[in-house]
């Protein structure tokens, strides 16, 4: 077994942004070159990507069937079963962004939210928080969907979903760790 390491003097100092630029931006992402001095003074160039903070919805339609919402990703290049997930606009709550993802992508509300947790998506480039929820009592509230979106829904026993996380077909990092946090939740 190894001995822990003594911490460096300069592991938790804060790093400076000696300069800033603006590489690229639309409407999901910013782009941005920094110029970062470190803790001993030497610099490095660093990319960075920020996003608004994102939200996630694992919905019960009752105490063992969650709704899930499948589409192809371009990104991943495959499609996938996934909780309604999205990003929050400026002027919502993150209950409200939460709620709008799921009439959008799910075709209902919650008529309750409970927080699950909070984490950063990345932490190395990319500036992006996920606040994941459950949705319990849902009703129907059907909204317009994003015009980039294409959506298949379907429910799955909770107990599917979750062999599902095991097995990684579901490799989505907000469907995962809310369905993990779930779970244990339901465990105690």
């Amino acid at each position: 077994m190894t001995s822990p390491e003594s911490p460096t003097p300069w592991s938790r100092a804060p790093w400076k942004t000696a300069s800033s630029r603006d590489v690229y931006a639309n409407r999901w992402i910013k782009l941005r070159e920094d110029i970062a001095v470190l803790p001993d003074g030497r610099t490095t160039l660093y990319g960075v990507v920020e996003c608004s903070d994102a939200v996630g919805v694992l919905p019960f339609l009752d105490r063992d069937t969650v709704l899930m919402v499948g589409q192809y990703r371009y990104v991943a290049r495959g499609f996938f079963w996934e909780i309604p997930t999205g990003g929050k606009h400026a002027d919502e709550t993150l209950e409200q962004a939460a709620q709008r993802e799921l009439a959008e992508e799910a075709g209902h509300e919650a008529g309750r939210l409970v927080k699950l947790c909070e984490f950063h998506t990345s932490k190395s480039i990319l500036r992006e928080v996920a606040h994941l929820y459950v949705g319990e009592d849902l009703h129907p509230a059907p909204r317009p969907r994003d015009h980039t979106e294409f959506i298949e829904r379907r429910s799955f026993p909770f107990t599917e979903v979750l062999g599902m996380v095991e097995r990684e077909e579901i490799k989505d990092s907000m469907t995962v760790i809310a369905v993990l946090h779930a779970a244990r939740l339901r465990s105690r």
